[in-house]
């Protein structure tokens, strides 16, 4: 009986050292991995906002230089956002959101999408997705110029009803075999326009831009981009 007790003691040891071993390693691997992770999609994002404003163009610091605009359910954003403000000799000249398209083919698309100060649209980039390789995947720059074709784009250009893909009745391609990606970031990208619109006068505050007096109040229309005859700032 002593055996066969020093026996299952010794099994129990060593269960229990192979218990720790292993959970320290896992643990240890996963910091290690989440820190990478971490530092990879933060220079992705950096490269993906000089894409949208190339850094020769700016007088300040655009990693830095952030402000926090309200939450809005429109974007599937939680909490308060979070963008990032392009100067050109201290006066904003743009500014970069971060926004989901929360109905991809496979989930969440999350996209950046720049503005001048008058509501156009400098450039989108992706820096996340699930979306199928070979179909969905074409909304990435190093798979396809897509996602380029909103550059110039404004809440009217084109008008509210158009901002679909073609097979929908819209002004923008959708993809072979896949129709739902395209679809996805199409839609987010115009409510990113239409929530610019709808907090055009705090952002005009946050970003410290000279008030301008021409600048008329919007209609309703004009914020849901029906007006053909809105103001463009």
């Amino acid at each position: 009986m002593a055996a066969i007790a020093q026996s299952m003691r010794r099994s129990a040891i060593g269960l229990g050292l192979f218990a720790v071993i292993t959970g320290g390693t896992i643990a240890v691997t996963q910091v290690a991995t989440e820190e990478r992770i971490a530092e990879q999609a933060a220079r992705a994002e950096a490269q993906a906002l000089f894409e949208i404003i190339p850094e020769s163009q700016l007088s300040n610091d655009l990693l830095k230089d952030t402000v926090q605009l309200p939450a809005s359910e429109r974007l599937s954003q939680p909490g308060p956002l979070t963008v990032w403000v392009a100067r050109k000799n201290d006066q904003p000249v743009g500014m970069i959101m971060p926004i989901v398209a929360p109905n991809g083919y496979s989930g969440n698309i999350h996209l950046l999408v720049g503005v001048d100060m008058q509501g156009t649209i400098l450039g989108v980039r992706v820096t996340s997705h699930k979306e199928t390789p070979g179909l969905g995947d074409q909304i990435e720059t190093k798979k396809s110029d897509w996602i380029k074709s909103f550059e110039g784009r404004t809440l009217g250009q084109p008008p509210h009803s158009e901002w679909n893909v073609k097979k929908n009745g819209g002004q923008f391609d959708q993809f072979t075999g896949a129709t739902i990606t395209p679809r996805a970031v199409v839609k987010a990208v115009q409510k990113a326009l239409i929530y610019f619109r709808e907090h055009r006068q705090i952002i005009r505050e946050q970003l410290n831009e000279a008030p301008n007096p021409r600048q008329e109040p919007l209609s309703p229309e004009a914020i849901a981009g029906e007006s053909s005859n809105m103001e463009h700032s």
